[in-house]
């Protein structure tokens, strides 16, 4: 009779798991399909090479120019430097919150760490305008500070506490046996520890830095605030626009034909993520299968 009972109960579980994995999958599907009815028109109505490669974005004019090469490098170069900075400084915090420090000082780190994960974004923007526009204003005597720095520096930080968190987590649920074996070997406890640990957890490691890149990527409210939100080819020192912040910037008053060209933009924004987590997908698989 128990045992019934326990198979009727995996039984459940089994069919309530296969349910929401079954929706979270038709809800992607969904949403990719909306996007390319509503926003593949548009964009064959502009014309695929002049809606992806045209440099000007000027929605007013007569006719219209759709441009959004300047939204794909603003959106490409702040995620790469976000990620190219943000990254090794997160390794580097986790392996030392989870295995150099003491652990009343890691616990409380920790705990900071945890709670500026859950900031919203719009209160980064906001502390961004006060101290990071100005500083960089300053430092660079630029007329204004509302740049494409502004905006790295800001989803620095945002995506700083996500990494870290993920990849302590990671880090401290290798085997201790790993360190172990390698003190064994007379090795320094530093040496192993970025030589034996973190290769170990790499896979982890790499899901932590794809979640990175997702908050970069996807980032709206917070660079709307300090990256000045002109549409121009990108440099750090200049204002710019990005995917996300042209779609939230003209939606309101778009015309019908604007309307489905943001469609598109958030078509192709939906079409470089699924590349990005895909490229993430089959790194983290291989780096699993290497770890086994």
């Amino acid at each position: 009779m128990k045992t019934q009972k326990v198979y009727l109960y995996n039984s459940i579980f089994k069919a309530i798991v296969f349910f929401f994995a079954f929706i979270t999958v038709l809800s992607v599907v969904l949403i990719g399909v909306f996007m390319v009815m509503n926003g593949g028109p548009s964009i064959a109505k502009v014309g695929l090479k002049d809606f992806l490669l045209g440099k000007v974005w000027n929605s007013a004019n007569e006719p219209p120019q759709y441009g959004i090469l300047a939204f794909i490098l603003s959106s490409f170069y702040s995620t790469f430097f976000t990620v190219l900075i943000a990254v090794p400084i997160s390794i580097l915090v986790a392996v030392a919150i989870g295995q150099l420090m003491p652990k009343r000082l890691g616990s409380v780190i920790r705990m900071i760490i945890s709670l500026l994960a859950g900031i919203p974004s719009v209160i980064y923007g906001f502390l961004g305008i006060i101290f990071i526009v100005p500083l960089v204003q300053k430092i660079f005597d630029l007329s204004s500070g509302l740049t494409m720095l502004s905006s790295v520096i800001v989803l620095i930080i945002m995506t700083l506490p996500t990494i870290i968190s993920v990849s302590e987590t990671s880090i401290n649920a290798v085997d201790k046996g790993y360190l172990e074996a390698a003190y064994a070997l007379g090795v320094r406890k530093e040496y192993a520890l970025f030589t034996v640990i973190l290769p170990a957890a790499k896979s982890g490691i790499m899901a932590a830095v794809l979640l990175g890149v997702g908050r970069a990527i996807g980032e709206t409210m917070a660079v709307m605030m300090v990256a000045g939100n002109i549409p121009q080819m990108p440099s750090m020192l200049k204002p710019v626009r990005f995917l996300t912040t042209a779609i939230v910037t003209e939606m309101s008053y778009a015309t019908e034909q604007t309307r489905g060209v943001l469609i598109g933009i958030g078509l192709v924004l939906f079409v470089f993520v699924f590349i990005i987590n895909s490229i993430f997908h089959i790194l983290i698989k291989k780096a699993g299968g290497a770890n086994v």
